[in-house]
């Protein structure tokens, strides 16, 4: 009889559960109608320059592509994964000389975006935050005049912002800016380290489709 009382309870508290959960999802669903988004866009690449004693590190300005795609639980709250690529020269300058390296960018981030409620129609702001890795991949040539440097991957943190306009309820333009934290690369060779933090700023413009 306790037995029978014990597994009605449980089973009605299961079934609430599951009605809640559902209830809920549902909710969140109806406020988005489109909850994926994919995005290409266009980037400026502006890394710091760092500086530690005698040895100095400038980056060459670049543009390059940023893919990505995001997900929105409901009307403040998503998530989103990139990735970005671009190509730019490496300048270090020290007791050794100078050395100039080109590598391959990669950028592989996800974020957590909260979406910031709007009075106008068709504009969307948002702001996000997250983490990821950055890749830098030297070409053949630079590995050959530049003996010991190898592929180096650094973690990340990102943050930033952006407006999404509609142009319907499928199709848009975006502005953003994103700023990524991470450790200056040394290509894995000790005499390029700096041993320091560094800031590349990335703003980008783009489209977008809602599905």
């Amino acid at each position: 009889m306790i037995r029978s009382i014990i597994a009605t309870k449980v089973r009605s508290g299961v079934l609430a559960a599951v009605a809640v959960f559902s209830v809920f999802s549902t909710t969140a669903m109806a406020q988005v109608e489109q909850p994926s988004q994919i995005s290409i866009q266009g980037t400026a690449l502006i890394t710091k320059d760092t500086n530690a004693g005698l040895l100095s590190q400038h980056t060459t300005q670049s543009g390059g592509f940023l893919v990505g795609y995001s997900y929105q639980f409901n009307s403040w709250a998503g998530v989103e994964g990139n990735y970005g690529y671009t190509q730019n020269t490496l300048n270090s300058f020290g007791s050794f000389g100078h050395a100039s390296i080109r590598s391959d960018f990669h950028e592989i981030t996800g974020a957590f975006v909260a979406h910031i409620p709007a009075h106008i129609r068709g504009v969307a702001p948002y702001v996000l935050a997250g983490a990821g890795a950055l890749i830098f991949n030297p070409t053949d040539d630079a590995k050959g005049n530049n003996p010991g440097i190898d592929r180096q991957a650094k973690a990340a943190f990102v943050y930033g912002g952006g407006v999404d306009f509609a142009v319907n309820s499928h199709l848009g333009f975006k502005a953003e800016y994103r700023g990524l934290v991470y450790k200056a690369p040394d290509l894995k060779l000790s005499s390029l380290d700096p041993d320091k933090v560094t800031h590349l700023a990335q703003p980008s413009v783009g489209i977008y489709f809602r599905f």
